[in-house]
């Protein structure tokens, strides 16, 4: 046998091996050097994930711990207005330019920012208790779900099926969010309100994970990880949202 048939042959037995024995194979049918660049891409991902979620963190330690902030957030309608409208501004640029290097890294931290800054408030506004019982609650669902995702797409299950579906329930949460602008809810109808928003994006969690798995491209890291972390993080304000109303 030839070196080169020796090698094809290795190849071939460990792709085999790959897909048939090993716990690392993501779906049926996916080659071994496919599988491994998959992983290599999902390993990325989750790591800007992390640096997102530790630096939201960071940033709204800094406003609930800090006096002079926290009262200029609390007392300024059109500061906090200004927080919530700059993440949708800067989602355009961080669409078109995600695969600018380093201009995407530089407009994902300034959409974190935003967005941290907006959630340091909330916790702010809120007891300490139920901002750590959101964050357990937070982890543990998104650990499970995450973790069922993956074992799910290795047996062969797709999860596709669920973007039409929680595109127009999404729809529907923002347009009952802008009527509660006019015509507040009491705190029951909040918690159910936040109880069905958590619904949603935990359904969010397992589609684009399935994504992550199956269907983003490799130069589409930025995004893979902005829209997991809007799923963790509106996910933590829906629950944040639904203890709160409790607690009154």
């Amino acid at each position: 046998m030839s070196r080169y048939e020796r090698v094809s042959s290795t190849s071939a037995s460990k792709a085999d091996k790959v897909d048939l024995e090993s716990g690392d194979t993501l779906y049926r049918g996916l080659s071994y050097g496919e599988n491994q660049l998959r992983w290599g891409f999902i390993r990325k991902v989750y790591g800007i994930l992390a640096a997102q979620l530790v630096l939201t963190t960071v940033v709204s330690a800094f406003v609930v711990f800090s006096a002079p902030v926290n009262e200029l957030l609390r007392g300024n309608s059109g500061i906090l207005l200004f927080l919530c409208l700059v993440p949708f501004i800067l989602l355009w640029p961080l669409h078109v330019y995600h695969q600018k290097h380093p201009v995407n890294l530089i407009i994902l931290g300034l959409f974190t920012v935003s967005l941290s800054l907006t959630v340091g408030g909330s916790c702010a506004n809120t007891d300490g208790r139920i901002v750590l019982e959101a964050l357990i609650l937070t982890a543990g669902v998104v650990a499970s779900l995450t973790g069922y995702t993956f074992w799910a797409s290795k047996k062969g299950k797709d999860f596709s099926f669920l973007g039409p579906i929680l595109f127009t329930s999404l729809i529907i949460l923002i347009l009952t969010g802008l009527i509660q602008m006019f015509f507040p809810l009491g705190s029951t109808s909040t918690a159910v309100y936040g109880g069905i928003s958590a619904l949603i994006f935990c359904g969010y969690i397992v589609y684009d994970t399935d994504n992550l798995i199956k269907r983003f491209t490799y130069d589409d890291y930025i995004l893979a990880s902005a829209t997991l972390y809007l799923d963790i993080l509106n996910f933590f304000i829906s629950i944040l949202r639904v203890l709160r109303s409790g607690d009154n």
